[in-house]
């Protein structure tokens, strides 16, 4: 099935982390108690900001070099899924220019909502606290569903809450695994490669139906295309 034009886009769902919300703040912190516990000097920001998409088990690695098969890593990872929990939001805010349009879309009833493979426990402590969690027409976690991104079942259980033919529903990610998500569940997809990419041009290689380097760029072009001028 081809995905649909531009014009025919009725919705759109947003990864969490690196897409709509920069949660790096808060895990660059987290990163860098764990590193200061162990007595390791600071990493820099941008060091830490690479690998958050890629969740608490690269960032553990990076902070003090322990593999999932270490003795202590499911202590290492619940004490550093604490910090992150007392921290969560506290400098966590929603990418430029997206709070105006989730505005715009909510007051003009274009459903949107997240996928993620964020838990649902602090996706929901996050969203919340931003003051979204109540505007938004779905939140899809790993704890949702039995496979999560990049198989398809999060993206069509995201789209049947939404009541949308997932051909006009838009999924917009900054992994590649999100976008080969959107391609499986044959939804058109959008890279974010302002988020936690590895590097500058790697969101170009995911062959995505759209790439944008701005979270502003993206915004406003999503306005454009979801909401009609009355």
């Amino acid at each position: 099935m081809t995905p649909a034009s531009n014009t025919d886009i009725s919705g759109v769902l947003f990864d969490l982390d690196g897409t709509l919300v920069d949660t790096a703040p808060d895990f660059i912190h987290c990163v860098n108690l764990l590193r200061v516990e162990h007595g390791l000097p600071t990493l820099k920001e941008s060091e830490i900001r690479k690998v958050v998409s890629d969740g608490a088990r690269a960032m553990i690695k990076l902070a003090i070099n322990m593999d999932p098969d270490h003795v202590d890593f499911p202590r290492t990872r619940q004490h550093f899924l604490d910090l992150y929990e007392q921290k969560i939001a506290d400098h966590s805010a929603l990418f430029e220019g997206f709070e105006a349009l989730l505005n715009d879309l909510s007051n003009a009833n274009i459903p949107w909502g997240v996928v993620t493979n964020k838990p649902r426990h602090y996706a929901v402590l996050l969203l919340d606290k931003l003051g979204w969690l109540d505007k938004m027409q779905t939140l899809v976690c790993p704890d949702d569903v039995t496979r999560a991104k990049p198989d398809p079942e999060p993206m069509l259980l995201a789209c049947s809450q939404l009541n949308l033919d997932p051909r006009r529903c838009l999924y917009i990610g900054d992994h590649e695994r999100d976008i080969q998500a959107g391609k499986n569940a044959n939804m058109p997809t959008v890279a974010a490669g302002y988020g936690y990419v590895h590097h500058p041009d790697e969101a170009n290689e995911w062959q995505a139906d759209h790439t944008f380097s701005s979270a502003l760029e993206l915004s406003t072009w999503l306005k454009t295309i979801l909401i009609k001028a009355t």
